[in-house]
């Protein structure tokens, strides 16, 4: 009202009649006529049932202000006609542009969003912060949500109604299935605020949307020009777990394992080591049932006897199909060393599968 109040007063040396804002509820945000400020339009209801965009009534104009196809405001004026529609209309654009000049300066899920999306200097952010009034030094981590495509899904407001304090966490919508969290923390090594966090969302998506979705979670930060990089931890997190833990519906930067290991490897080298490992397509040559036999002997750490229960198989049967994948690829998976290869290749072929597809699909 104040901001809107001091638009009205700069321009009202230079109109002869009255004008003024109201709100989509009528609710008058400024006025000529100051004593007006804070009451309801009595023609609110007339106005709000006419399709018109502009219209007269009782000798008064009215021009319906829309930001992004929603009524936000109403702005209205006793002038005579012709000066009355140009007043209007001059006065319409001075709102649009200031609503817009707060939000971008004032609202701090905006700021946040340009920190994480680089889209703020480095040294206009401890400044910007102290305008908002946000701490700077807070420890502070970044959750990055993927969700699966649905037209009527809206999981920004079920996470948002997560988290009630707006002074201290913000849910920012990057589109209509990525959300970002960044929440503040007691301190660096509340480890177990963050999975309780991470735990809560996940099931709240699950039974309250029956919809799946995977977080990716950042390093925790102590200040807010480092909250970019926890960001971008949170999307790498998210890469990596989409390739090598994708059944994982949590992926924490700081517990990537061997898969932060492969990321980081170029393609070429990766199929170099695939090429050392398995001459000349050995690896190719392994059908569903021996993955899957090999799948369960490394989930029971080479135990043959409890590998072969699980899968419902004489442990003999289980033994000839090891010594089938030793002639197959060379390599004995009861020994450690060649496991551990046989494991890691794995790991890789997975990488180039999924790089390979990303490239398809760039194509």
């Amino acid at each position: 009202m104040r901001l809107f109040q001091n638009l009205i007063n700069q321009i009202r040396e230079s109109v002869d009649g009255n004008f003024g804002i109201m709100d989509e509820t009528g609710l008058i945000l400024g006025c000529t006529d100051e004593r007006q400020a804070g009451t309801i339009h009595p023609l609110i209801d007339t106005i709000l049932d006419d399709t018109r965009n502009e219209l007269e009534i009782r000798g008064w104009m009215f021009r319906k202000v829309f930001i992004k196809s929603r009524l936000e405001f109403i702005v209205f004026t006793d002038v005579a006609r012709e000066q009355g529609k140009a007043l209007l209309a001059m006065f319409a654009i001075n709102v649009s542009n200031l609503r817009t000049y707060h939000e971008d300066k004032f609202d701090r899920a905006n700021f946040f969003k340009n920190v994480i999306t680089d889209n703020i200097l480095p040294g206009d952010i401890q400044i910007r912060a102290k305008e908002l009034h946000i701490p700077f030094n807070t420890c502070r981590v970044v959750f990055l949500i993927k969700t699966e495509k649905s037209k009527d899904i809206h999981p920004h407001e079920v996470v948002s109604g997560l988290f009630p304090k707006k002074q201290k966490d913000y849910v920012i919508a990057l589109d209509d299935e990525t959300l970002v969290l960044i929440k503040e923390l007691r301190d660096a090594d509340d480890h177990e605020e963050i999975d309780r966090t991470a735990k809560a969302i996940i099931d709240t998506l699950n039974t309250e949307l029956m919809v799946k979705a995977q977080i990716g979670i950042g390093s925790v930060v102590d200040n807010i020009r480092d909250i970019g990089r926890s960001f971008k931890e949170a999307q790498t997190a998210l890469q990596i777990g989409s390739i090598f833990d994708s059944d994982k519906a949590i992926i924490d930067y700081n517990n990537l394992g061997i898969g932060r290991l492969i990321y980081q490897l170029p393609t070429t080298m990766c199929r170099l080591f695939l090429k050392e490992v398995f001459k000349k397509g050995s690896f190719e040559s392994l059908d569903q049932e021996t993955l899957l036999t090999i799948q369960k002997f490394f989930e029971n750490n080479l135990n043959v006897s409890e590998t072969s229960r699980q899968l419902y198989v004489h442990r003999n049967t289980l033994v000839y199909r090891l010594d089938k994948i030793q002639k197959t690829t060379g390599l004995d998976l009861r020994k450690f060393d060649d496991a551990i290869t046989f494991k890691v290749s794995l790991l890789v072929k997975k990488y180039l599968d999924k790089a390979e597809g990303m490239q398809g699909e760039i194509i």
